[in-house]
Order: C-alpha cells, then sequence, then structure tokens
C-alpha cells in the first residue's frame, strides 16, 4: 500500500499514512488530533544501474535524438 506524507498547518508536525490509492486525496488528522493538514509531494528513489550511457543526439546511428532512433526514420 502507497505511503503518503502530510504536514499538519496549526502544530507543523510531519506524518506519513499508508493508504489506497483510490484515498490519496482524503483528508487526514495529524498525530495530535488537528484537521488542518497538507499532503506533501514526495520524491520516489527509483534503484538499479546502468549499463551504459545514453547515446547523445549527435552519437550516429540515424536516430536524431529519439529512444533507440527507430521512431525517427
Amino acid at each position: 500500500m502507497p505511503r503518503y506524507d502530510f504536514r499538519c498547518r496549526t502544530c507543523g508536525a510531519t506524518f506519513e499514512l499508508s493508504r489506497p490509492m483510490a484515498e490519496s486525496a482524503a483528508p487526514a488528522t495529524c498525530p495530535s488530533g488537528h484537521d488542518d493538514t497538507v499532503k506533501l509531494l514526495s520524491t520516489v528513489a527509483v534503484g538499479g544501474s546502468a549499463q551504459a550511457p545514453a547515446p547523445g543526439p549527435n552519437a550516429g546511428g540515424g536516430g536524431g535524438g529519439c529512444c533507440g532512433g527507430g521512431c525517427c526514420s
């Protein structure tokens, strides 16, 4: 289940809630009981490693900078 970060405008506390995506915009109450909260934008970390750098627009191959060159042929 996704986690969403919130901040209470009354006391300034930040807290996290796990809830279904369908309820992501639902109001949240802070742990101190205040109702004036705002959902924070979160950054998402994506794991993995690159095998080789992506070719630039002048790397050749006739792609013109597209994703692999096949879309601009």
